[in-house]
């Protein structure tokens, strides 16, 4: 694992390109301590976002991870160019010859994603308890320790969403048209969401019947991972009730989101292989 590891290092160290994508999306989860600064007046109101409670323990581990992967684009793009690289310079194939079999080249990349994934997971850890030492109203151990499954959440979407992308960049060798197919996908997915609403619009229970079906679509199930956190905020809450809106739903993580999004992991990777596997180098 380690020896294939380190191929796969080596190559990113020395692409100039996947060191400053990655960087920029470092940069950008360090971005989110910069949600304390906002502050501003509404008349005589003053509104500062910190003091809201978005990071306070164990809210934070939610509000964060949601956060940190909507900036997850960044290194999708690191891994749909170390794929498009292997066929543009060649090296997949000096790879092979090398005597690196198919399996040991999956699973080099596969341990890719794993490593930036796990490195993000704690990256997004350490900023979140730095952030909520610096601002939570409750420290004691057993509620910082709540909620922590949002990270190994956020882990497995990351896992699932680049290894997505590898499949994608085996499949049309371009990194352009790598991130294009998902985008193509991710509209499809929602054009069929919105057709399903339609179709369903006279059911008791619309979003019940579309989630149910949407669910088991890759992208959506990886979305499902961590629930939007914004309706969860207790002012929030608060506004809705004045208004007559009920804001309550499940926020928790899911089992069966988890067991979904694995599978289309597996899937992914085992599609990868299949493919290098029949194809001609």
């Amino acid at each position: 694992m380690l020896r294939l590891l380190n191929i796969e290092i080596h190559k990113l160290k020395y692409n100039r390109a996947s060191r400053i994508l990655t960087l920029i999306y470092f940069l950008l989860l360090t971005s989110i301590a910069l949600i304390a600064a906002i502050k501003f007046d509404i008349g005589p109101i003053q509104f500062h976002l910190a003091e809201q409670g978005i990071f306070n323990f164990p809210y934070i581990w939610h509000f964060n991870t949601f956060m940190a992967a909507i900036f997850k684009f960044f290194l999708l793009l690191v891994i749909v160019s170390m794929m498009a690289n292997e066929y543009s310079n060649k090296t997949l194939k000096q790879n092979l010859i090398d005597g690196l079999s198919k399996k040991e080249f999956i699973l080099s990349k596969f341990y890719t994603v794993i490593a930036l994934a796990l490195i993000s997971t704690i990256f997004v850890f350490v900023v979140s308890l730095i952030l909520g030492y610096s601002y939570s109203d409750f420290n004691e151990f057993a509620i910082v320790t709540t909620d922590l499954e949002y990270l190994f959440a956020f882990f497995i979407k990351l896992t699932a969403f680049f290894s997505f992308g590898l499949f994608m960049g085996i499949l049309v060798k371009r990194s352009a048209f790598a991130v294009g197919g998902i985008l193509i996908w991710f509209f499809g997915e929602s054009m069929l969401k919105g057709y399903l609403f339609w179709q369903f619009k006279d059911a008791t229970e619309t979003t019940e019947s579309v989630n149910s079906v949407m669910q088991f679509l890759p992208l959506e199930s990886m979305s499902n991972l961590i629930k939007e956190p914004f309706t969860r905020l207790s002012a929030v809450k608060s506004v809705a009730k004045q208004v007559g809106e009920d804001l309550s739903k499940d926020f928790s993580v899911q089992p069966l989101d988890i067991l979904i999004v694995l599978a289309w992991t597996a899937l992914f990777i085992y599609l990868s292989y299949a493919l290098l596997k029949k194809r001609d180098l």
